[in-house]
């Protein structure tokens, strides 16, 4: 469970949040500031921007291209939703966040898309790559082709996951960009990226992205976190018709990066904007610099403390945004899982003597050993800390009442 800011205070809060946001976008550029920027869908109008050019590192925002290729390709006829997924030994050896599928296991490409937009499994993204291209390889050439198609002039993939290496990067206004064409082209696939959360038939998962459910009209899309970038968040919202697009870039914590994202687009809605097209908007002076890297602030014992700092005496979330409601609702999990006895078989093991005169089982008791330590590290991986998405526990809140 998060808490959200005490009614008492609201009225205050919302009133110095009018002020804040309108200085905020008189100030010259800050060296603290974080990258963002914000796009009327319909008309493509630019409302609110800073450092929008920054080359940033997208982390697993880069699975919103992933994902777009993917529809490219079904769109294409090359395959279905219900095409089979099969994890390959180089998708199942990606680093956390995973679902630790093993090889050959398979799913349906339709679970293999829910797990990689509300998980944010690297490797489900890897095996979808490699079942749409053939090879990572192939796909991540088709990635790079797609963007400079859409005009994404200062993005570059290397990956479909997000994982961090030279050569991957992209922009505020890239990424907005991106959405943007993900909502125009693919509106029936747009239920992805609103799901609450995902049943894998052994655990639930709920949406990293805390705007869905939680902020009036909050639609889509995903959410990012690698040292280097700090946590980032892509958002959609429609109202009455009009859908705002949201990117903020290099928050400090889950928290912080959800607060931003929801006074952007709440400041998008009421006060509007008229700025330039977002294919006319000009590049900045910070569309020279090299990639961004904050790890030093964000994986470090100061940035622990700020993001320690965003959570209460309980462990909650303090999401500070008067614009964020806790769920009127038990969140909804759909279903997105492995194919029942898509496993390879295993060989039956015979009991008997092994050479050294030692019973078979005992080798058996011990690799079991094994695997119980094998997931205690791997619970300890995905929940010791709180960096990223894999790893920063997400609460469920309970109804409202009343």
């Amino acid at each position: 469970m998060f808490r959200t800011q005490n009614p008492l205070t609201h009225g205050l809060r919302r009133a110095v949040l009018a002020v804040t946001l309108f200085a905020a976008s008189a100030l010259p550029f800050a060296a603290e500031a974080n990258p963002r920027i914000v796009v009327d869908a319909g008309s493509l109008k630019v409302l609110d921007h800073e450092m929008a050019f920054r080359k940033w590192y997208p982390a697993s925002l880069t699975k919103l291209m992933t994902a777009y290729v993917t529809f490219r390709a079904i769109k294409a006829g090359e395959l279905r939703l219900d095409s089979l997924v099969t994890m390959s030994k180089r998708a199942a050896a990606q680093p956390a966040s995973k679902m630790y599928y093993k090889p050959g296991q398979q799913l349906t490409l339709d679970s293999a898309l829910k797990i990689l937009l509300v998980k944010s499994a690297n490797d489900v993204a890897v095996a979808i790559a490699e079942t749409v291209g053939g090879s990572q390889e192939n796909f991540v050439a088709r990635m790079n082709a797609e963007a400079a198609r859409i005009g994404m002039n200062n993005s570059h993939f290397i990956n479909p996951n997000g994982l961090p290496g030279k050569g991957q990067y992209t922009t505020a206004r890239d990424l907005a960009l991106l959405t943007v064409m993900l909502k125009r082209e693919f509106p029936e696939y747009s239920d992805y990226f609103k799901l609450e959360g995902i049943d894998t038939g052994k655990r639930q998962y709920p949406n990293y992205n805390l705007l869905i459910g939680r902020f009036e009209g909050a639609d889509g899309m995903k959410t990012g976190f690698i040292c280097a970038s700090g946590f980032n968040q892509v958002t959609s919202a429609t109202r009455n018709g009009r859908t705002i697009i949201s990117v903020v870039l290099g928050t400090e914590s889950l928290a912080a990066r959800a607060d931003l994202s929801a006074d952007l687009l709440q400041k998008a809605f009421v006060s509007g904007g008229n700025g330039p097209r977002i294919d006319q908007l000009p590049p900045d002076a910070d569309a020279s610099l090299d990639v961004a890297d904050i790890s030093a602030d964000i994986c470090s014992k100061k940035g622990a403390q700020v993001r320690s700092e965003s959570r209460d005496e309980v462990g909650r979330m303090k999401l500070l945004s008067p614009y964020v409601h806790e769920m009127d609702h038990e969140p909804v999990f759909v279903f997105a899982g492995l194919i029942p006895g898509s496993e390879p078989a295993q060989p039956e093991k015979t009991p008997g003597k092994n050479k050294g005169g030692k019973n078979k089982g005992d080798k058996n008791t011990a690799e079991k050993g094994k695997d119980g330590k094998n997931k205690k590290n791997r619970a300890k991986q995905e929940a010791s800390s709180d960096l990223g998405d894999a790893t920063v526990p997400v609460p469920r809140p309970k109804p409202t009442k009343g």
